[in-house]
């Protein structure tokens, strides 16, 4: 009885964790996980936080960057400082808040597989690949981002918040099942993609 009620939650577990696996990009040569877990396991070796984006500021908070410059920028500045203080780190995660953390792997390395946050309901690949195949079906722009501009550039959105406007645009095509997830690559667009399997 004991082996049954263990497969049973196996293939319950199985079915509702691993859906929504990617392999991540890196940049300057070193994994990122942008919203998404590593699927091996890990150790936080290094932390860092965000600064003001002074190009906005200069710009008056019209010319915001993409999130793969917000993302190349915290990692060459978390790989800089990192490297200053004598860590060598695997990969960087980016968790949440303009906060990312440098990592370095207990398990397997450079297998770049991680599971993917879900917003509002909707799968979200951040510079990563999806491992099903897919097909695009919608592409979207982020818009005007009001919050940098009435702060005059001091104040960014985070890649959070600018994912959210990218879902806000995809929400009735996810609901309608037109839509199965939001895949976002680099530049200024993200585009709503189906799985084809």
């Amino acid at each position: 009885m004991k082996k049954i009620i263990l497969l049973f939650a196996t293939i319950i577990f199985t079915a509702t964790h691993g859906q929504n696996l990617s392999r991540v990009q890196k940049v300057n040569g070193i994994e990122v996980y942008v919203m998404s877990e590593p699927t091996n396991s890990y150790e936080v070796v290094y932390g860092n936080g965000n600064t003001i984006k002074w190009s906005s500021f200069i710009t008056g908070g019209l010319l915001n960057e993409s999130i793969s410059t917000k993302i190349t920028s915290f990692v060459n500045n978390t790989k800089k400082e990192a490297e200053k203080e004598g860590v060598q780190m695997d990969a960087i995660v980016y968790t949440n808040g303009k906060k990312v953390v440098g990592v370095n792997f207990t398990g397997q390395k450079d297998d770049r597989t991680a599971e993917v946050q879900v917003m509002n309901g909707i799968p979200v690949y951040i510079m990563c690949e999806p491992v099903k195949k897919y097909t695009v079906v919608t592409k979207e722009g982020p818009g005007l981002k009001w919050k940098s501009f009435l702060t005059l550039g001091l104040v960014n959105n985070s890649v959070e918040q600018d994912i959210s406007k990218y879902l806000n645009k995809l929400e009735k095509d996810f609901r309608k099942g037109k839509v199965d997830a939001l895949l976002y690559s680099s530049g200024k667009k993200a585009v709503g993609i189906k799985f084809t399997e």
